[in-house]
């Protein structure tokens, strides 16, 4: 069998509190994509998303990348990364113009998006950055949901723009962690989009879905309607909660805790539980035992105040839970999601659908890098080969008036973080 032609690499660290993780894929002449190679190590430096020691943060990424060059027999000069804190905030804005009841026209809507890119772009002194400015879709005269209003008579045209934004710091140390490992910045994807392009169809973003990105150290709670994401939130709680939970009430080391939790541990009890006993040591010959019910009911404890705490912010995302709420299915992932039973404990505590989201099946995607802890990576390299439309970006026919508008996503990053920081 021929081998495969690759026209186009791409790149992709997933800088994770738990883990880091790195894949390296290829797009073929037909447009497939297959992944050349992957690799992870344990995370070093990074606390809740934040980078808290460079040095030990920028050997993991290292570390990360050149295991998955290893399995790919090739080298990457440049990478996509995903921000999964960095004080992300994430909204939609509508711009309008005037036009006064005749036929809009394409200069119209280029006046319109070339208005939009100066409006987003944060005030000099500022101290955060965009990271997307996607189009949802146009508005007229109030009537949202119009894909192209070329033609059509109104007297305003809008345009909503769903915008994420991050603090120039935070993202500033993760951004040079990565360019101290000898990497290129390709891009920054923001947490619940990159994850999103893995986990979701596009049915569910049309229709309307909620997506858990159940984290070590943060919980990334998005939602998404009408293709895009409309809104989301960081949780400061992740699993690794859970571990630490389970290492004080039983007395044992964190690395035992976390055994206990992915080996031993549910969401869901069992009547046997309280009759099956299960070693604290790491083998079945472990003197000292516990009732695996005593395990379930830390856990359980633990999850209640976690699932309380993601109805609530589902809730004021607009995504209303409950019987009789508004809100659709809920899509739970990252390696939080990996929990047994955790699906339907949260189906019964929040009363909607809950199904677990895993990356797609991709060409030459290892069988331990399709679980819910992968996620975010394989929506990493996802993202970068669709290559989403971003109005500061777009070329096109909408001609800008932004001085960003040339520049590539890393240069437009660290310009904005020396004007804005």
């Amino acid at each position: 069998m021929a081998a495969m032609r690759i026209e186009k690499t791409i790149g992709a660290v997933d800088i994770g509190s738990f883990r880091i993780a790195a894949m390296i894929a290829g797009l073929t002449a037909d447009g497939e994509l297959v992944v050349l190679g992957s690799g992870h190590r344990a995370a070093e430096g990074i606390r809740r998303g934040y980078v808290t020691d460079m040095d030990a943060a920028t050997h993991a990424i290292r570390d990360a990348i050149e295991r998955a060059e290893r399995a790919a027999d090739t080298q990457v000069d440049s990478v996509w990364i995903g921000c999964g804190n960095a004080g992300l905030m994430s909204e939609i804005r509508e711009i309008d113009l005037e036009v006064g009841g005749r036929r809009i026209d394409q200069d119209d809507i280029e006046y319109l998006m070339s208005d939009a890119r100066e409006q987003i772009i944060p005030p000099a002194g500022a101290p955060r950055v965009v990271l997307h400015a996607q189009p949802a879709h146009y508005i007229l005269d109030g009537a949202h949901g119009v894909g192209n209003p070329r033609g059509l008579h109104a007297e305003r045209l809008a345009v909503a723009v769903h915008v994420m934004e991050a603090e120039t710091g935070p993202l500033r140390n993760l951004m040079e962690a990565v360019q101290n490992a000898h990497l290129n910045v390709e891009g920054v994807v923001g947490a619940g989009i990159a994850t999103g392009h893995a986990c979701l169809s596009e049915e569910e973003r049309e229709l309307g879905v909620a997506m858990v990105d159940f984290g070590a150290e943060v919980t990334h709670v998005s939602v998404h309607v009408g293709g895009i994401l409309v809104g989301m939130a960081v949780l400061p709680y992740g699993s690794g909660d859970i571990t630490d939970a389970i290492a004080s009430a039983f007395g044992v080391r964190r690395t035992q805790a976390e055994r206990l939790k992915c080996v031993y541990g549910s969401a869901i009890a069992s009547p046997t539980d309280h009759r099956e006993r299960i070693p604290l040591g790491n083998g079945a010959e472990s003197a000292e035992t516990i009732l695996r019910a005593d395990l379930v009911a830390v856990i359980n404890s633990q999850l209640a105040r976690w699932t309380q705490d993601v109805a609530a912010t589902l809730k004021s995302l607009g995504f209303v839970t409950g019987r009789g709420g508004n809100g659709r299915q809920i899509v739970l992932t990252g390696g939080g999601g990996e929990l047994a039973g955790l699906a339907d404990y949260m189906q019964q505590s929040l009363a909607k659908p809950v199904r677990t989201g895993a990356a797609p099946k991709m060409s030459g995607l290892p069988e331990a890098h399709a679980t819910p802890g992968f996620a975010s990576l394989s929506g990493l390299i996802l993202y970068a080969a669709a290559d989403p439309l971003d109005i500061r970006t777009s070329a096109g026919g909408w001609q800008t008036a932004s001085r960003f508008a040339r520049m590539t996503m890393p240069a437009r990053l660290m310009r904005a973080i020396r004007e804005y920081f």
